[in-house]
């Protein structure tokens, strides 16, 4: 007896809607595992970003820190050149002033001279001599001299 093609019917008909469900629950599960990886994944994503977040924060402060110290410091040097500079104004001063002091002087030449002399080694009496002292004081600037060789 041949199968008549309504029982064909009602045999694949029903084979074929279960076959169906078996996929679309089959693609279900596959879809549901998908999403939990995706919303793991999700979350790594949101804790790396939270911890790249904070790094640059840290490192922003850090840059500002950095900032606020090159700042002083750059004060800081331009108040030290300042201060050279009026240093070196002073020195200048000083200087021109001690060379009118001793060009005003003839003795204080006198003086310097002798003092070379002593330091080159000359005798008591060439230092006398030349720079016309009294033996007292070229005695004076001997002894000195010994003083500060000792």
């Amino acid at each position: 007896m041949p199968f008549p093609i309504e029982w064909l019917t009602l045999a694949i008909v029903p084979a074929v809607a279960i076959l169906l469900v078996f996929v679309v629950v089959w693609q279900h599960k596959i879809t549901q595992r998908q999403l939990l990886l995706q919303t793991e994944r999700m979350e790594e994503l949101q804790q790396a970003f939270n911890i790249s977040r904070a790094e640059v924060e840290e490192l922003r402060n850090g840059v500002i820190g950095v900032g606020q110290r090159i700042l002083s410091a750059e004060r800081l040097l331009q108040q030290l050149q300042l201060s050279q500079q009026s240093q070196a104004a002073e020195l200048e001063q000083l200087s021109e002033h001690q060379q009118k002091i001793q060009l005003a002087d003839p003795e204080s030449k006198l003086y310097s001279r002798a003092m070379k002399m002593v330091q080159l080694g000359a005798g008591l009496d060439e230092i006398m001599q030349e720079c016309e002292l009294p033996r007292a004081e070229a005695e004076l600037l001997l002894n000195l001299h010994r003083q500060q060789k000792g």
